[in-house]
């Protein structure tokens, strides 16, 4: 068997593996134009070797841009956008200040858990709503 046709079918299982082990979509494609090169070569045993690599770089090209364009905009919409983002979750709730907002930073709590509030100045105990969230802090704004 020649050597080509046996380093091409390696580079190809190499890119599927890879891709299994660290999913992205990006090495699946890859794997797929190494494939690709691989039947060509049992196909024409005589192809040069600068001709697989150059067929390689172009199916690997086309592939991905493949990829891009059908199948990368056709993910599924969560019906839970903010399911891993708590913070986003408590916009919009109101709830009291646990400790008051003093030069601009306070402390609430919202069920088991406590977070730095950024705001005006309010007393403790003042009702406040959560109209963002910022990295660990949640801004809030004072409830009428």
């Amino acid at each position: 068997m020649d050597w080509q046709i046996v380093t091409w079918a390696a580079v190809a299982l190499l890119l599927f593996a890879a891709e299994a082990l660290a999913p992205g979509a990006f090495m699946l494609w890859l794997g797929f134009a190494a494939a690709a090169v691989f039947v060509g070569v049992l196909v024409f045993p005589g192809m040069p070797v600068l001709a697989q690599v150059a067929a390689f770089v172009v199916l690997s090209f086309l592939s991905i841009q493949i990829y891009r364009v059908w199948f990368r905009g056709r993910e599924r919409s969560s019906d839970q956008p903010a399911l891993n983002r708590r913070g986003e979750q408590l916009v919009g709730r109101v709830v009291a200040l646990d400790r008051a907002i003093v030069q601009g930073r306070g402390r609430v709590q919202i069920a088991d858990a406590y977070w730095e509030v950024i705001g005006p100045e309010l007393p403790a105990g003042a009702s406040v709503r959560v109209v963002a969230s910022e990295g660990m802090s949640l801004r809030v704004e004072a409830v009428e």
